[in-house]
């Protein structure tokens, strides 16, 4: 069972390396793709799904989200023994993640005098700050990512045997599962960033605030939380209508 736990680490530090990776190369200064835009990197995160659940999907059912992984577990569909462990591989994954951006680009990050472009990198910031308003955002768009990972994977998969059961961003498949990704950003991912993944933003927000960065801004900390709980939130919205449709 150790092996998912890694497949989880793994996934998830991809998603990471080239999700964050995307937003450095589009922000940072002096990279040959500066100001490439956000349709680069809504696809950039895509991919970055993509090539993750290839590597994950497999073994662990590239869950890559706590998100995931706690609306599965609502649906019956994925242990709750396996929650905490699957978690803890994501948030280690996406904080080493961050930690390789910053050597990858830390001759741009040094280029970059706008220190809410270095956070940017790591972590999701809202466009208009409304907490509220944020919160939903985050809310609505998890709740589309789950509720289409539990009504094209979930009814395959048997309570019965759900410790063995790979359910997960593989069980859509690679390519089905960026579009979702990539959609989700261009229609609702511009009010906040779309984390839709509580480790996604939470492990490399983590990452920069221990790094050595020359100068370097507050994390945000008065706002991590929603990319936290608005996904999980959505995600457990998405179980309960799914679970209240498939008794």
């Amino acid at each position: 069972m150790d092996l998912v736990y890694i497949y989880e680490f793994l996934g998830t530090f991809i998603l990471i390396l080239l999700g964050d990776g995307v937003v450095a190369n589009t922000i940072l200064k002096g990279t040959k793709s500066e100001g490439a835009g956000w349709l680069t990197i809504t696809l950039g995160w895509g991919l970055a799904v993509f090539m993750a659940v290839i590597v994950a999907g497999p073994y662990s059912g590239a869950h890559i989200n706590p998100a995931v992984s706690i609306g599965l577990a609502i649906a019956g569909l994925f242990s709750w023994s396996l929650v905490p462990g699957y978690i803890l591989a994501q948030m280690a994954g996406a904080f080493f993640g961050g930690v390789v951006v910053y050597l990858f680009f830390k001759p741009h990050f040094n280029q970059t005098e706008d220190l809410d472009a270095h956070i940017g990198v790591f972590c999701t910031a809202p466009a208009i700050r409304h907490k509220r308003s944020n919160f939903f955002s985050e809310l609505v768009g998890t709740f589309v990512l789950i509720i289409l990972v539990l009504y094209i994977a979930g009814p395959t998969f048997e309570a019965s045997n759900i410790e063995d059961a790979k359910i997960g961003l593989g069980s859509i498949g690679a390519l089905p599962v960026a579009l979702v990704v990539t959609g989700i950003g261009i229609s609702l991912g511009g009010t906040t960033g779309y984390a839709i993944n509580p480790a996604r933003d939470l492990g490399p927000r983590i990452a920069y605030a221990v790094l050595p960065f020359a100068q370097k801004r507050d994390a945000d900390w008065g706002y991590s939380w929603i990319p936290v709980f608005g996904p999980i939130a959505g995600a457990a919205i998405a179980a309960l209508i799914y679970l209240s449709m498939n008794l």
